[in-house]
């Protein structure tokens, strides 16, 4: 069983991220070898993580008083009432800030209970498990933690560091194919703003990665963390730097909004739709050569995981998915910030477009 250990040094905090095969079996351990104790937990835990995986948690946290609250992760429940039991049930339980809430789950597990811990007597101990490859490669790192209201996706929310991030790749043996493929936009969009030599390693195998073929997925999820890692200890509450990660990001929360959060569409293929339209957007205005577009198009259809807004948009809907891009947290004025790209491996942050440019480019998106 190899592990593999990263350290995370923001000028808050200062975390490791574990990965490895089999480790929460070797929960306590870990959780020991990095110093953090407490006696007291609560587990929030997505519903949909199989009981055997969950009974090991258990197991190895044997010695400690837990509790536990199962959640029902979609975006629709990623929502202020939600946060608001898990504030009830640490309550009720006379949890102390030296006592530790922990999210077993995936991005939105991690969100609500790293939101949660983040208000909760102003900070308890946060420890994130995180359980799909979405989670374990963006989203378990960083700090970022919110929920969704109608007016938005991820408009409230807090900067709060967890305490050690534990990814098990075991998790992943157990997740459908839609959410492997979910996480890998994650990956892609790591390597699209920041290596080419990493876009060009997942070009030649992402079909191993996507069927969690050992090396190559340690090697992507370790990757991706790595560059996460590096932007977040630079710029841990997004001032600058950080903004790259949100690349593809304005398009895909607006997308994910316009649908109401449907199940029709998960947030990881509204990344993947974003990119594709960040890229092509960057295409449409000069900054991306087409050579370098065609990398990133033919990537997407060469392993079959491009996403079209036409395949759940028409041209009536452009309106809507215009006033979320107005509404998007990155915009400091009137005008739409966008990350977009000068070549693989180079973003370019903060660029305002004014609403009728990008609604245009909305409407040719959604009639071509």
């Amino acid at each position: 069983m190899k592990i593999t250990k990263l350290k995370v040094n923001t000028n808050n905090n200062k975390y490791s991220i574990i990965i490895g095969s089999g480790i929460i079996n070797k929960l306590s351990k870990i959780l020991n070898q990095n110093s953090i104790k407490f006696n007291k937990s609560l587990l929030i835990i997505d519903s949909k993580v199989p009981k055997v995986l969950v009974k090991k948690i258990i197991k190895s946290l044997s010695k400690k008083k837990n509790f536990f609250h199962f959640f029902k992760a979609s975006e629709l429940n990623k929502n202020q009432t939600n946060v608001n039991k898990i504030l009830e049930t640490l309550l009720k339980n006379n949890f102390h800030r030296n006592d530790c809430l922990i999210s077993v789950g995936g991005g939105i597990v991690g969100d609500v209970s790293g939101f949660a811990a983040s208000i909760f007597k102003r900070g308890i101990k946060f420890i994130n498990i995180p359980t799909t490859l979405l989670a374990q490669v963006d989203s378990s790192i960083g700090g970022k933690t919110g929920i969704n209201t109608s007016s938005g996706k991820n408009l409230i929310g807090s900067f709060y560091q967890p305490s050690i991030v534990i990814s098990d790749t075991n998790f992943l043996k157990t997740l459908p194919k839609r959410e492997i493929i979910c996480g890998y936009g994650e990956i892609l969009k790591h390597s699209i703003i920041s290596n080419k030599q990493f876009f060009l390693f997942l070009n030649k195998n992402a079909s191993k990665i996507l069927n969690l073929k050992t090396p190559f997925i340690e090697k992507s999820i370790y990757q991706s963390c790595l560059i996460k890692k590096k932007i977040v200890q630079k710029d841990e509450k997004e001032k600058n730097l950080r903004k790259v990660l949100n690349f593809g990001h304005t398009f895909a929360h607006a997308y994910e909004a316009s649908l109401k959060y449907s199940k029709k569409l998960n947030h990881g293929e509204a990344v993947i739709m974003g990119i594709m339209s960040a890229s092509k957007f960057s295409l449409k205005n000069n900054l991306l050569s087409k050579n370098e577009f065609q990398l990133i198009n033919n990537h997407l259809n060469k392993f079959k995981i491009k996403m079209s807004p036409k395949k759940y948009f028409s041209i009536n809907n452009f309106k809507t998915i215009i006033s979320f891009m107005n509404k998007d947290k990155k915009n400091n004025s009137d005008k739409i910030n966008l990350i977009l790209l000068k070549k693989i491996g180079s973003p370019i942050i903060d660029l305002k477009f004014n609403q009728k440019k990008i609604s245009s480019f909305i409407k040719n998106e959604l009639k071509n």
